[in-house]
């Protein structure tokens, strides 16, 4: 499949809605703590082990990110997207299967391995191709690219914990709830391939005028034996796994904060405290990349990383005694968790330029692997043992909120050694891939 070129006169302003539709239906991932209780109720499963599936997701979604980058920047966002929105569907279909026979593992290979697959290949598609639509505005144009997948819970929260109170919240009603997710979102997707295009080479996109790359131009090969790429790789993996950390058990977490005060969390109102997680991390993502436009990449990673500390030092100490205080908190760490993940494609363009940036990124994304199995497991395998020590409400959590200020402390260091790339690994076209890039250039002028 050939990547779709725009003709004349297509505004910029239409790939933005195509990145949504794909992103929307993808950040479901989110939502996955709502399905944790029924599942942990109906098939007998503790709370690590409910999380295996959205921990082999997220894994699965930057090792195909990272080996489906180069791919991507060769085939275009067209097929990208198609590949997406086959593993997703199908991955919903298997789990669908897995619910309804109680076959658990069908449940983590459908929803963990193969829609895995489908996250990876999904969040990358997009990520270059509003850069080079709006060249101008880098921060923002990730932003809005994919601020959806940080939004979907905010659709799929409240949508699948009202099909668990009509279908049931046994193992029929959430193979239900699994199939009608894989067939919506299905239709959705199919909105984003049919309308995403790239821009001509050789043309004017609308409202911006193309110029030669200015700055350093690094391919993906060189770009990972440099030691930017790894100090952004810490940055990104610490940044994620704080927020992951509280995303991935946020539905059982409020509840257990407040469970022994005298107004306890209904499984309604987690199901909510889902959804204005979702809020927060879709508003990070286009207000802290667009804030980076005007005060730098590294200025906005200083604020992610020292302010998402001192917001869990807060919960820590006070967040039991107070519903708003944990609920603000959370939502501020939620907002720096998916600014961090549109900030980043922008941060690597200012520093290995446009060149294979999407490449770069998706290899990037190997943090988020990293981080999607760290911050459930610390804070599941932590809640666990604090249970199975007669312990309950906020201080099963206590030990993994120290562990997340260390490591929120470590990449703030991290980021304060990011420095320019040696010229020496800046990239220089060979002859024949000088030939066969004006070849290209040609055919679609």
């Amino acid at each position: 499949m050939s990547p779709p070129v725009a003709p004349p006169g297509w505004s910029r302003w239409l790939v933005p809605p195509a990145a949504l539709s794909v992103h929307l239906s993808i950040g479901q991932a989110y939502a996955w703590s709502v399905f944790k209780p029924p599942l942990e109720s109906a098939l007998g499963l503790s709370g690590t082990q409910s999380a295996l599936p959205f921990q082999l997701g997220i894994v699965m979604l930057g090792l195909s990110a990272a080996f489906g980058g180069t791919l991507v920047e060769r085939n275009g966002p067209r097929w990208a997207m198609t590949v997406a929105l086959l593993c997703f569907s199908s991955g919903f279909l298997l789990s669908a299967l897995g619910a309804s026979l109680e076959q658990y593992w069908l449940i983590v290979l459908g929803y963990g391995f193969v829609g895995g697959i489908g996250l990876g290949i999904g969040y990358i598609s997009p990520v270059s191709t509003p850069i080079k639509w709006f060249p101008d505005r880098p921060g923002m144009a990730t932003g809005i690219a994919i601020m959806g997948f940080g939004g979907g819970a905010l659709i799929a929260s409240p949508w699948s914990a009202q099909m668990l109170e009509s279908f049931g919240s046994d193992s029929s009603g959430i193979a239900l709830a699994f199939l009608v997710h894989g067939l919506s979102y299905a239709v959705f997707m199919v909105l984003g391939v049919l309308l995403v295009r790239v821009p001509a080479a050789a043309a004017k996109t609308a409202g911006a005028v193309p110029r030669e790359p200015a700055g350093p131009q690094v391919s993906a090969g060189r770009a990972v034996r440099t030691p930017q790429f790894w100090l952004l790789w810490l940055v990104l993996c610490t940044n994620v796994t704080a927020g992951i950390g509280i995303l991935e058990k946020a539905a059982p977490m409020i509840t257990d904060f407040f469970a022994d005060t005298s107004a306890p969390v209904s499984a309604t109102a987690a199901a909510g405290f889902v959804a204005l997680l979702s809020a927060a991390n879709m508003a990070g993502r286009i207000g802290w990349s667009s804030t980076s436009d005007l005060i730098g990449r590294k200025n906005v990673y200083r604020v992610y990383l020292g302010a998402g500390a001192l917001m869990y030092a807060l919960i820590a100490l006070f967040g039991d005694s107070s519903k708003p205080l944990f609920v603000l908190c959370a939502l501020v760490i939620l907002s720096f968790y998916g600014g961090g993940f549109a900030t980043v494609p922008a941060y690597l363009k200012d520093l290995f330029g446009t060149y294979q940036v999407g490449a770069i990124h998706g290899r990037l994304l190997t943090a988020w692997s990293t981080a999607g199995v760290l911050g459930p497991l610390i804070v599941n395998w932590i809640a666990d043992r604090q249970e199975e020590a007669g312990r309950h409400g906020a201080s099963l959590y206590g030990l993994s909120f120290v562990i997340m200020i260390g490591l929120l402390v470590t990449g703030f260091v991290a980021n304060e050694l990011v420095r320019p790339v040696a010229a020496r690994h800046h990239h220089v076209p060979a002859p024949r891939e000088a030939a066969h890039a004006e070849r290209h250039r040609s055919e679609h002028t």
